[in-house]
């Protein structure tokens, strides 16, 4: 145990980093839970550089006909004393059974902002359906949702207020190893339904390997492109972390 506490203190880039990308089933885990991240990075020297993240993710479980959950998070940094990162981010959603096994209605709200990608406030709200495509081949589940939401975007740059209507497409792949290890893999398509061109693609990519009870180390990758960007903004972002989980 002395071994593990030491290896957490001397290696950790973010800790407790709770945010899961595992689509949630009813039933899963019944009752009331709540996880709390924080995360702290300072380097001094040749770089100079803070950064501070932390969140709390609130889901209660019902075990027979619907789960709902509410994350919120944010993060702020700085590099050579100049701001790099501001964003905040809450996102609530529930989920109810249609069927028994396979079928579940969607309806969620969101809003954020992100100073470095010019958004002053984004608000949506929609909902849609999701279908469980296959279950227990090789331990996997794969999952297919289609709906739409409406989305208000005011800019922080010259770019005009946006209320559009978005088609929302995804598919979530989930497959659970006999070491209790955990592979998920998620695809967004999301197009303006008023036009097709102007769309946002995301891929994100997560391995979860248990270290001891209920400690977990998480690679996580993930890559957002989007085909109109604000003015100034690049079409794609890639994302990397490396993060040590404790669920509770």
């Amino acid at each position: 145990m002395k071994t593990i506490l030491l290896f957490l203190l001397f290696t950790t880039q973010y800790l407790f980093a709770l945010i899961s990308i595992t689509p949630v089933e009813i039933g899963e885990n019944p009752g009331l839970h709540t996880k709390i991240n924080a995360s702290l990075e300072t380097k001094r020297g040749n770089t100079d550089r803070d950064n501070y993240k932390a969140g709390t993710r609130i889901a209660y479980d019902n075990n027979t006909t619907y789960v709902t959950w509410m994350e919120l998070s944010g993060e702020y940094g700085k590099s050579n004393s100049i701001e790099n990162t501001n964003k905040l981010f809450m996102h609530i959603r529930y989920i109810h059974a249609v069927t028994k096994e396979n079928i579940r209605a969607e309806a969620l709200a969101q809003i954020q902002n992100d100073k470095f990608k010019l958004i002053n406030e984004r608000t949506l709200a929609g909902g849609g359906l999701r279908f469980k495509v296959f279950d227990t081949i090789k331990n996997s589940k794969g999952y297919f949702g289609v709906g739409a939401f409406y989305e208000h975007i005011s800019y922080t740059s010259n770019d005009p207020i946006e209320n559009n209507l978005i088609m929302n497409n995804y598919l979530a792949y989930t497959m659970t190893f006999p070491n209790g290890a955990l592979f998920t893999y998620t695809f967004y398509y999301q197009p303006m339904i008023s036009n097709f061109g102007d769309y946002i693609q995301s891929h994100k990519a997560q391995l979860k390997l248990n270290i001891y009870e209920r400690l977990y180390l998480s690679f996580k990758l993930s890559y957002d492109y989007d085909s109109v960007p604000p003015q100034g903004i690049g079409k794609y972002d890639f994302y990397q972390e490396t993060a040590f989980i404790f669920e509770f």
